[in-house]
Formats: C-alpha cells, sequence, structure tokens
C-alpha cells in the first residue's frame, strides 16, 4: 500500500486559517460506512445520529503553550523551539529551528528579567534525537509551568499564519490534563450547553487522556505506508472510564470516538485487553491504523477533514474503506467544506 493512494487535490483556500465564532455553526458530512451514502448537515445535528446508551468517547488533554521563541546565547540569532513531551525531570523532547544550526551543546535563552540582563528561561541542548528531534534540558529559577505560561505560545499548525489572540479557542471545553503540543481539534466543535444536551438525552461521556505528539500529524516520508513509525503518545484510562467502555463492549450501545486521538487509543485498549475487560491503565502508544486494520472497540467516529498522504486520512480510510472516505472528501472539496484543525466535520457511523 503507498502513501499516493491517500492523495487527493486540495485547494489550499479550503485549509480553515482561524477558529468560527461560535464553535457549533461548523457543517457536518455524515458518511454511513456501510454503503457509501452521504449526508450533509449541521454540526448540532449530530444529536440525531446518536443514540440513548452511546458512549462518546473524549480525549480531555489540554494544550500547553509548548512553542518558545528565543534566542541562541552566543550569536543572539533567533530560536524557535517546540515541546514535544517531558522526558524527566526538566529535560525534554523538543522540535527545534533552525535545526541544522541548533545542534548538540548549544545554550539557547528565552525572555529577560525585569533589568534585562539575564535570561528567565536557558536551556542547553544535551542531544539529538530521532526524526530531527532534540534533547533540551531547562535551567530557571521558579516554577516552570508558570514561565511556560508567561512566555509560550499556543503551538498552532504551520499553516495558520496568525496569532491566536484567545487560547481557549484552541483548548476543547472539556480540556483537562496539560501534556498536549496540539489539540484533539474534533473536539472543538462542543460546546458545554451541547454535550449537556447529549447526556440528558441518555449519551455516555466518557473522558480518556491521550497527549497529542506532533507524531499524529508528521508527514509519511516513506512510499510504503507499512514503513512509516508513529511516534509515541502517552494515554491514560481511568476505573470509571473503563467501566464505561466495558458497559458499550459488552452491548449497551456503541462506542463513538470523538477526534483520531481519541480513537487510535481505543484501539491500543482492544489490543491491550482483548481477551478480558479493559482496566484502568496508562502507557505509551505508537499504534498506527490503516486500511486491513480491524477495529475492536471504535463503532463511529467524529473528525475533521484531513489533509493528504497523512496518517489521519488511513485512519478514517481503515474504517470507512478508502474508496468511501476519497469519494466523501471530493463532495467535501466540491462543496467547501472548510479542513484541518478549524474546519468542519465529519461523523463516520
Amino acid at each position: 500500500m503507498n502513501v499516493g493512494d491517500f492523495d487527493f487535490d486540495l485547494p489550499e483556500r479550503l485549509i480553515a486559517q482561524t477558529p468560527l465564532k461560535e464553535r457549533t455553526s461548523s457543517r457536518l458530512l455524515v458518511l454511513h460506512r456501510k454503503d457509501g451514502s452521504i449526508e450533509h448537515k449541521s454540526f448540532p445535528d449530530l444529536k440525531d445520529y446518536l443514540r440513548p446508551g452511546d458512549t462518546l468517547v473524549l480525549n480531555d488533554t489540554k494544550v500547553i503553550p509548548a512553542r518558545l521563541l528565543g534566542v541562541k546565547a552566543d550569536t543572539g540569532a533567533k530560536a524557535e523551539v517546540l515541546l514535544l513531551r517531558r522526558l524527566e525531570g526538566d529535560t525534554w523532547e523538543t522540535l527545534v529551528k533552525p535545526g541544522k544550526k541548533i545542534r548538540e551543546g548549544t545554550r539557547l535563552w528565552f525572555g529577560t528579567d525585569a533589568q534585562g540582563r539575564k535570561p528567565l528561561l536557558s536551556a542547553v541542548v544535551e542531544a539529538e534525537g530521532e526524526m530531527g528531534a532534540r534533547h533540551i534540558r531547562f535551567e530557571y529559577e521558579g516554577i516552570f509551568n508558570e514561565l511556560l505560561d508567561r512566555l509560550g505560545q499556543m503551538p498552532l499548525p504551520p499553516y495558520i499564519k496568525e496569532k491566536l489572540e484567545d487560547r481557549e479557542r484552541y483548548q476543547t471545553v472539556y480540556a483537562r490534563h496539560e501534556g498536549s503540543a496540539a489539540a484533539p481539534t474534533a473536539g472543538l466543535h462542543f460546546t458545554q450547553a451541547f454535550l449537556e444536551e447529549l447526556r440528558q438525552s441518555g449519551v455516555r461521556l466518557c473522558p480518556i487522556t491521550l497527549h497529542v505528539g506532533l507524531g499524529t500529524f508528521r508527514p509519511v516520508a516513506v512510499e510504503n505506508v507499512q514503513e512509516h513509525q508513529m511516534h509515541a503518545e502517552w494515554y491514560n484510562v481511568t476505573e470509571e472510564s473503563a467501566e464505561l467502555i466495558n458497559r458499550a463492549r459488552s452491548g449497551e450501545g456503541r462506542i463513538v470516538a470523538v477526534g483520531t486521538t481519541s480513537a487510535r487509543t481505543l484501539e491500543t485498549l482492544g489490543q491491550r485487553f482483548k481477551d478480558g475487560p479493559v482496566e484502568a491503565c496508562s502507557g505509551w502508544t505508537d499504534i498506527f491504523i490503516y486500511p486491513g486494520y480491524e477495529f475492536k472497540l471504535v463503532s463511529a467516529l467524529l473528525t475533521n477533514f484531513h489533509l493528504p498522504r497523512s496518517t489521519l486520512v488511513m485512519l478514517v480510510s481503515a474504517l470507512a474503506g478508502r474508496e468511501h472516505i476519497l469519494r466523501a472528501y471530493k463532495e467535501a472539496i466540491d462543496r467547501e467544506y472548510r479542513f484541518f484543525s478549524f474546519g468542519d466535520a465529519m461523523f463516520i457511523t
């Protein structure tokens, strides 16, 4: 299976640059995977496709202001660091710009004190990791998270050129646990009122956590899909959420994943507990889902529209069939749906 099998022409104007003013004002394409039929709705119509007893699985990760703009200590040249995940203590796995000039031993400075004499946050590159990553150790006085909140910016996708003034527009309304370098964007459509309406209708809300790293969005650089290596991401499932998943698994309704990150976490659980009930647990997952994969827990999926040749397009193709997905995407493009993080939604049922 080649990466070119998941290619399509996407006009740049359809890649959403800014969030909608109202979360529920987005459009909703409904794809019935059994026969490939398509319906065009608005997002609040999602309630018509959810049934009492369904379990809606929500990734409650919270995005940290993980983008740091600073300078190289020796030359004053501009430098950018994107935090991916904490390794231990004050050492993080990161991506850096310009990558060719920030090597092992490079010292970086971020911000300055009130007198403008010394940096509020400094760092040294301790090692070069896989796929261009850098292991960076930070040095500071005070509390790291407070400094990060003061100095950091939200790590928006690179195609978004404008600075997001309201950080909360890149957080889901149910975000709880800090640790992501990117938002689980399918959840950006929900309001608290709409979630409560679903709950009142008999839909069970099930939070799980997967801290999103850039591995989810990293381009596939190899021609053979099976040779692509996913970046590991940390997940956590509580005892209460495990019980909700088990109730649905036993026939009390469908498991409906909100976003590909929730779907990947659920399928990690399906593999980990294939011979028994799901238990409270945490760990790392690098699961890569593409056509030919047999889903173990996910019955339906709410997602946004993804970029060509991405692992996300491969995942939805595994669930609905590549031909159905490409046809639905063509129709979405013809009708000028908004794509990617701040775009419109698709419900695969």
